[in-house]
């Protein structure tokens, strides 16, 4: 197998060009960050993208940066900072779920994954912030979607069609992202509670105040023991945590507000300690066990706490998203473990994602789930890749 790595995007034209001429198959990717993620893929060639990197223009007061698709999300989030402003589907450091680098990759491959943190709810996912591209599709035809403006009417809107495909419909060259000023201050109000159903409900009842709270997740003992930050270790319980973001005095009000709602013991975070736990939380890695399988459960929020009750072994879990998404540690590595996480969804509507798990278990089944008709799902694939060279199977056995 050759790895190749151009450096222009006439070079990735003539790559897929010449292997569509010959039915010969490419893994794509960008850093490589999430060559775990998705079904093991078996390719002829590895076509790497990260050769493809810089910052071709952005501009603050439009709130809008493009970006080669190879960009490494360190130096776009450099960028931003340097003008305080942020990409605020706060997208996650994927590389420290599958070794010990807590890179985030390219914001190519943050945007081919639809990888979101936990400002999801309110901020919207990445496919949300993603406003146009080119990109080459699987006849080695280069084409061009979206703009650089946030609402654009002309068409499809394909890059919410390639947000989440994994590199299967076209590999992407050039990206538009919108950007977002970041906030001034944040806290957090750290909540003990005893047990998930209780720390659930009282996380929905203060979502639904006018607190404009912007992370909502429960964690639990042994989870919260993991951490880095050592109020959040202190009080040796369950914890919820509330995250406030704004102007400082708001910030200071709203989390004065909460504390005094509540009426029982709580303590804040500040700044960096803030900061610390949030990231934590949106990257998953250090707060969960390392082995066995991890899968990515997403619920109505109102569902969090029994799915987790009816899924989680021990405390070997966590809820963001004020309880519509669950990050769960299994220690069996099967298809029928699988079967039965997914089972235990479909009364409520969610869906599940195998996020990290062997590479046995990862060809053996669907590591996404399959939300789209079968028959759909094949003309979509047919209509930008109809030879199937571009990542086969990475993900669904058949697509």
């Amino acid at each position: 197998m050759a790895f190749l790595e151009p450096s222009h995007p006439a070079e990735v034209v003539d790559i897929i060009r010449a292997h569509a001429a010959d039915r010969r198959k490419l893994a794509i990717q960008g850093q490589g960050t999430k060559i775990g993620l998705g079904r093991p893929v078996t390719a002829d060639n590895t076509l790497s993208l990260r050769g493809l990197s810089g910052i071709v223009s952005y501009e603050p007061e439009e709130l809008v940066l493009t970006a080669k698709c190879g960009t490494p999300l360190a130096e776009i989030t450099e960028a931003l900072a340097a003008k305080r402003q942020h990409l605020a589907f706060e997208p996650i450091a994927s590389a420290s779920l599958f070794g010990p680098s807590n890179e985030g990759g390219s914001i190519g491959g943050v945007l081919a994954a639809n990888l979101s943190g936990p400002r999801r709810p309110s901020a919207g996912a990445a496919r949300d912030h993603f406003l146009g591209f080119t990109a080459v599709n699987g006849l080695g035809e280069e084409f061009k979607a979206g703009g650089k403006v946030v609402k654009n009417v002309t068409g499809y809107d394909l890059p919410k069609l390639l947000a989440g495909s994994m590199g299967t419909l076209a590999a992407l060259t050039e990206v538009t992202v919108k950007v977002l000023p970041a906030p001034e201050k944040q806290r957090t109000v750290l909540i003990p509670v005893a047990d998930a159903a209780a720390g659930h409900g009282r996380m929905i009842a203060l979502l639904q105040d006018a607190f404009e709270i912007d992370g909502a997740a429960f964690l639990p003992t042994s989870v919260a023991a993991r951490s880095s930050v050592d109020l959040v270790r202190a009080p040796g319980s369950a914890l919820i945590a509330l995250r406030l973001s704004g102007a400082p005095g708001s910030c200071a009000d709203r989390c004065g507000g909460i504390r005094q709602l509540l009426g029982v013991p709580s303590e804040e975070l500040h700044s960096t300690r803030s900061r610390t736990l949030w990231a934590e939380i949106r990257d998953v890695a250090a707060l969960l066990p390392d082995e066995g399988c991890l899968w990515r459960v997403s619920v109505p929020p109102s569902a969090g706490a029994k799915i987790a009750t009816s899924l989680a072994t021990g405390d070997d879990w966590l809820m963001d998203w004020g309880g519509g998404l669950l990050w769960i540690a299994r220690t069996e590595s099967s298809a029928a473990d699988a079967a039965q996480v997914r089972a235990a969804l479909v009364e409520c509507g969610g869906h599940a994602t195998l996020v990290r798990g062997p590479e046995i278990l990862r060809r053996e089944i669907d590591v996404f789930a399959r939300d789209v008709p079968p028959a759909l799902l094949r003309r979509v694939k047919e209509a930008f890749d109809p030879h199937g060279i571009l990542n086969p199977g990475r993900m669904y056995r058949d697509w």
